[in-house]
């Protein structure tokens, strides 16, 4: 009598819900065939718009987990299962997780800006979180730079993109600034001269946009000389070291009194 009662609750059951179930597994089939086909043409697609490396895994396993997701829950609802459990599991899980990894997520978070938007690029000077140096890898949850002194500088990515950031590297030159003190017994155009001769005798520094020498200010003890010029961002310190000792050497040659002298 039980088993009776058990083919006939089975029969009503199949034949109630048998159609759904049979449309519902056709359609996660379907589903899985056509994922594949969209994985195939995100990665294409990614790879004609240049989209950095480090983010093709990362775009591609959030699309296709979310449409497997989707897929899931389409068909939970085509075999007439309950999800209020499941949404209700998942929502838990997730607000556990970004309260778990909220540091982490605004690291990864960062790294995702900084690779779509590109405020700088491998091997790009930067000046950035009291650091400066040159860029020698970009990750998802930090950025290396390595600093003139050979140190290596690990910076957060959350912290990196939301303060202020330096790039000496992308307009190709740098305006190389030095200011020179002399006393009012100096000739300024003799003065003048001299830079000007160092500044043609300094290797590394451009042509275009030009030079810059001239009386910065008339102060009590002395008038302010300034000297512009402009280099190539990696050979910034080599130049301004050469430069500058150049122009001393030049000076005392010339017989113009240095301070302290």
């Amino acid at each position: 009598m039980d088993i009776h009662i058990f083919y006939t609750k089975a029969y009503d059951w199949i034949f109630a819900n048998g159609p759904r179930v049979i449309v519902g597994i056709i359609i996660f089939f379907i589903g899985l065939w056509i994922i594949k086909l969209i994985r195939a043409a995100i990665q294409k697609r990614m790879s004609q718009n240049e989209v950095h490396s480090s983010l093709q895994p990362f775009f591609l396993s959030l699309s296709i987990t979310s449409l497997y997701l989707m897929l899931v829950i389409l068909v939970m609802e085509i075999m007439g299962i309950e999800l209020t459990i499941f949404t209700t599991v998942i929502g838990a899980a997730t607000v556990a997780a970004g309260l778990a990894l909220s540091g982490t997520l605004q690291n990864f978070a960062g790294g995702i800006l900084i690779l779509l938007l590109k405020p700088f690029e491998l091997d790009d000077n930067i000046i950035a979180q009291g650091q400066d140096g040159r860029v020698t890898s970009i990750q998802i949850f930090y950025t290396v730079i390595i600093t003139p002194d050979n140190k290596t500088v690990i910076i957060p990515n959350g912290k990196l993109f939301n303060e202020v950031i330096v790039n000496v590297t992308r307009e190709g030159k740098r305006r190389l600034d030095i200011n020179i003190k002399l006393g009012y017994a100096a000739d300024p155009e003799q003065v003048k001269s001299i830079i000007e001769n160092a500044i043609s005798q300094t290797p590394n520094i451009l042509k275009t946009p030009g030079t810059t020498v001239g009386v910065l200010a008339l102060e009590i003890d002395g008038i302010k000389y300034v000297v512009n010029v402009w280099v190539d961002p990696k050979n910034f310190l080599k130049t301004k070291l050469s430069l500058q000792e150049r122009i001393i050497v030049d000076l005392r040659a010339a017989g113009v009194k240095l301070p302290g002298t």
